[in-house]
Order: C-alpha cells, then sequence, then structure tokens
C-alpha cells in the first residue's frame, strides 16, 4: 500500500480565501435556478395546491438519500431563467439509481426553449450511456414558442431518445402533475410507463382552442384529455393517482417492480475514507492559475485510505499517473502536476490508458493544462505525434471515463485530458477552473501580433493606443467567456462542484456507471511512433 504524505500549501490561506469567495458568488447564481420563476408564480403554484419541481423530486426519492443535480446553471448568461426551466439529476428510488427530471412549471409553464432542449437532451445521454431509468416528472405547455425555430426540429431527438431508451431495455416512467400538451404529449405516449392524476393530468396534442379552430369541435380539457379519460379509455394513463404524493408513491411502487440489476462490478466491501480532511480541499488551488500545484494533494483526499499506486512516476513528471480506489470501485487517474504536456506525458498517459482498458478500469482526469509544449526543440521532438497519440489514446479507449477541471484546462491539453467534445460519462468543474483555446493575455497577443503584422504587410502602422485597446478587450472577452458559469450556462460540464464535495460527486458518478457494464478495448487507432 502507498499512502500519499500531505505537506501544506505555501498561501493555503489565499488560497482558502480565494476559493471561497469564488463559491459565495456562485450561491447568487444558483438561487436563481432555486428560485424557479420568482415569488410571484411560485406563490401562484403552491396556491394551486402544487409541489415545486425539486418537492416532487423529493417525493419519489428515497427518504434521506443524495440527488446528484446536473447541469443546474444551464442556460446562465443567456436570455432565459437560469437553470433552463428543468430540474434533473441522479437519486436512489426504491433502492435503484434513476436519473429524474422534472420540469419547472413556475417558469413559463414548464415550456421548453432552446436551453431547456439542450439540457435534456444531455440528461438522457447520461441516462443511456450509464443504464439508468429514467423517471420523468412532466407539466409542460410544449415548446416555448417565440423559440419554436430553434426548439422544434432538434427537439425531437428527445422522443427519440425515450423510445431508444426503452429498446436498450432502459425503464422510462412518466408521472403527469398537469399540461403536457402538442409535442409534450409524446413524452407520456413514448414512455414505458405511466402515472396520472386525477383532476390533474391534462395530456392532448391539441387544447380546446385549437381543436375548435381546426374541427369546429367544441370541448373541455377534461373530456379531450383528462386522466380519468385517458385511464378509463384511451388506455395513455396505466395508473390513476389521487394526488401528487399518491402519483410519487406509484412511480416508487414502478420501480421496486422492475428488478433491476447491475451490470458492472459491485465496490469492495470494505471502504475507507481519506486520511486527510476533504475542508482543505479549498486551500490547495492558487487564485493564480499560473502558479503550479501538486495534483497529489488532491488525490490524497478523494481516495479510498489516501493509497495510491503511481505508476512511472520518475517519468514525464508534468503528469502523475496511477491507480486508487474510490467509495470501493478502482479507478485510474491521470492529472496534471505542472501544466504544460511533454511529449513523455504524452506518451506515459497513452501506455496507462492502454493498461486501464486491458484492466476494465474506469479512468478519472484532473486537468490543470495550459496545453502541449511548444518551440522549435519540442516540435524536433515529435510533440504533435506524441500528443496526437495521447488524443488517439482518450478517443478510442471505451471504459468510461470522469473528468474535473480543477483549475486551467487550454488548447489541446484540454482534448487530451478527455473535455467535453471526447464524451466523458461525467465531467466536473470546480470554481477556480478556467478553460478556453489558452490563456487571455496569450490569445491576446497572439491577435494583436497579427494584426499588426497584417497592416505592416499592407504598409500601414498601427496606433500603439488602439493595439493595447484591442489587446485589454480580448482579455476581458476570454476572461469573461473563461469563468466556470459561462462554461456551465454552455453545458460545457455537468456542474460546477464545491471541492468539499469531490469524493462524494465522483462516488456517485462512478456508482451510476456501474448500472452498466465497465469494459475495455485493445483496439485503438494507428499510433504514429
Amino acid at each position: 500500500m502507498t499512502v500519499l504524505t500531505s505537506a501544506p500549501a505555501p498561501d493555503a490561506a489565499a488560497n482558502r480565501d480565494a476559493m471561497l469567495t469564488k463559491l459565495d458568488d456562485l450561491q447568487g447564481e444558483f438561487a436563481k435556478a432555486l428560485a424557479g420563476g420568482g415569488e410571484k408564480y411560485v406563490a401562484r403554484h403552491r396556491k394551486r395546491g402544487k409541489l415545486t419541481a425539486r418537492e416532487r423530486i423529493d417525493t419519489v426519492l428515497d427518504p434521506a438519500s443524495p440527488f446528484l443535480e446536473l447541469c443546474p446553471l444551464a442556460a446562465w448568461g443567456s436570455d432565459f431563467q437560469v437553470g433552463a426551466s428543468l430540474v434533473g439529476g441522479i437519486g436512489v428510488v426504491a433502492g435503484v439509481e434513476c436519473m429524474v427530471v422534472a420540469n419547472d412549471p413556475t417558469v413559463k409553464g414548464g415550456t421548453s426553449n432552446p436551453w431547456t432542449l439542450r439540457k435534456s437532451l444531455r440528461l438522457n445521454d447520461i441516462a443511456k450511456e450509464n443504464r439508468l431509468p429514467v423517471i420523468s416528472l412532466v407539466e409542460s405547455g410544449g415548446a416555448d414558442l417565440p423559440t419554436q425555430k430553434e426548439v422544434f426540429v432538434p427537439g425531437g431527438a428527445m422522443f427519440r431518445n425515450l423510445t431508444q431508451l426503452s429498446k436498450a431495455g432502459i425503464p422510462t416512467i412518466s408521472v403527469v402533475y398537469g399540461n403536457s400538451t402538442a409535442g409534450g404529449a409524446y413524452i407520456p405516449g413514448m414512455s414505458d410507463h405511466v402515472v396520472m392524476i386525477a383532476e390533474r393530468s391534462k395530456v392532448f396534442l391539441a387544447g380546446p382552442p385549437l381543436v375548435k379552430a381546426a374541427t369546429g369541435e367544441i370541448s373541455d380539457d377534461e373530456t379531450l384529455g383528462g386522466a380519468e379519460m385517458h385511464a378509463r379509455q384511451s388506455g395513455l394513463g396505466d395508473y390513476l393517482a389521487q394526488d401528487e404524493l399518491d402519483a410519487a408513491r406509484i412511480a416508487r411502487t414502478i420501480v421496486r417492480r422492475l428488478n433491476w440489476r447491475k451490470q458492472g462490478p459491485p465496490p469492495s466491501a470494505l471502504v475507507k475514507p481519506p486520511r486527510y480532511d476533504a475542508e482543505s480541499l479549498l486551500d490547495i488551488v492558487p487564485p493564480d492559475l499560473k502558479v503550479p500545484f501538486d495534483p497529489r494533494e488532491i488525490i490524497a483526499r478523494i481516495v479510498d485510505d489516501s493509497d495510491y499506486d503511481e505508476f512511472k512516476p520518475l517519468y514525464g513528471g508534468s503528469l502523475t499517473t496511477g491507480w486508487a480506489n474510490l467509495h470501493g470501485y478502482p479507478i485510474g487517474i491521470l492529472a496534471n502536476a505542472r501544466g504544460v504536456l511533454f511529449s513523455e506525458e504524452a506518451q506515459k498517459a497513452t501506455q496507462f490508458i492502454e493498461l486501464a482498458n486491458r484492466y476494465d478500469t474506469p479512468l478519472l482526469f484532473i486537468h490543470n493544462t495550459t496545453g502541449y509544449m511548444v518551440g522549435a526543440e519540442y516540435e524536433r521532438g515529435g510533440i504533435i505525434k506524441h500528443g496526437s497519440m495521447m488524443i488517439n489514446a482518450v478517443s478510442n479507449s471505451e471504459v468510461p471515463h470522469i473528468s474535473l477541471i480543477a483549475a486551467a484546462s487550454y488548447g489541446a491539453g484540454h482534448y487530451g485530458m478527455c473535455g467535453r467534445a471526447f464524451n466523458p460519462r461525467f465531467l466536473f468543474t470546480w470554481p477556480s477552473s478556467r478553460s478556453a483555446v489558452m490563456g487571455s493575455k496569450q490569445l491576446a497577443d497572439v491577435v494583436t501580433e497579427v494584426a499588426s503584422a497584417s497592416a505592416a504587410a499592407r504598409g500601414q502602422a498601427m496606433d500603439p493606443a488602439f493595439v493595447e485597446a484591442m489587446r485589454d478587450a480580448i482579455v476581458t472577452q476570454i476572461d469573461n467567456e473563461s469563468v466556470p458559469a459561462f462554461l456551465s450556462g454552455m453545458l460545457y460540464d455537468d456542474g460546477i462542484i464545491d471541492p468539499r464535495d469531490t469524493r462524494t460527486v465522483i462516488g456517485m458518478a462512478l456508482s451510476a456507471i456501474h448500472n452498466g457494464p465497465v469494459a475495455g478495448t485493445d483496439r485503438f487507432g494507428v499510433f504514429r511512433m
């Protein structure tokens, strides 16, 4: 057993203060998502005797069980409500890990805008990849009509995904709490199990006004698409609940009767917590990301018993690779130690990824990289082919990947460390993270240098004051676009997490992953040697 030792960071107090400030700032953004449509619309919703989206989720989950909310800041920085009028995440229902998704009817009636769609598709992808039963808590007026041009055509993927989940043997359950109209009617229509609530659920392709306009027929909501009609006549409703709590009870009963079994190997029975306090995870990352830190300090605080067997510890020192257990699950870890990736690090990572696939071991990537090394010496040494080798290995690896962006994640290093485009099962960030094509100052210098050279080629000279103003504007833009909230709003991660929760979050992700088989491959693309 190789237990990691730990040394306090030189500027631990300053690092902690900076991290706590970032966490405080983010709490304000999370509060916007928690507020839903605001006090007025939440009060109106409650006056109708209805629970909020998160309260509905609570009634379905096992008592006192954790809920890993995903993509809570979706739509941040857009014209739409933070959270995208949808709440979703992984929770335990009747002892089974499920993806639970709830429309937020306090935000424009729970209608789907472009960000709702993107978030919904991401949640469905997670459910399919990790073999999680899906419970949809439905109350939605369908598409947000002013943005229908961005919702209608790609929105069909929601229905395709539901049927593909069913085809894959992954159960889908809909609980209809209110309106589920127009395209939204197909959510219960394409689910394996449907629960409706008496005098509450309304499911129809077209409401009474549209039916009258289209056919001249006069009808009311209940006759056209009420719960009683669907339970007794159309057969769309499988179960008729008396109220919201009864509907949650029925949903839990459905899950209990699924006879669900995980296909991945179980965790080890004996799990020892890390030897170091999770609270000190706040002390590790400096506010200036150019200042290096040792990622083993993170590893020591998240893996079981702080036990980490390092692979090639004397080779490629800018990247640590090694084996550990986390909440009893075996895991391979790749973590950037000094930012830049050289040829040695790329080759070491490639071999390690091959070994993880040979041993059917999931991988955790902990990002703090400025990218692959540049310069004539390194080009002659083959940095392109070695970096490509690492990216090839990441691309074709078939064991599950989890990515954690703890600090910088720039350039092709973001790709080599399994960024969003490389489809990790889960990608989480810390409040200290930054991600972009390169650092803001470097990018600004490149753009202004190119602009100056272009002007000189035309026989013109750029005013130094104009160049400086251009540089400042670019720095501001890139800084604004590389902060965690912006990237999370774009759904480039699955959530910004408090560093102290890292072990719990990754443990829940690993547990979800093991609902399906965990298997590697021995087939990769051609490695350029």
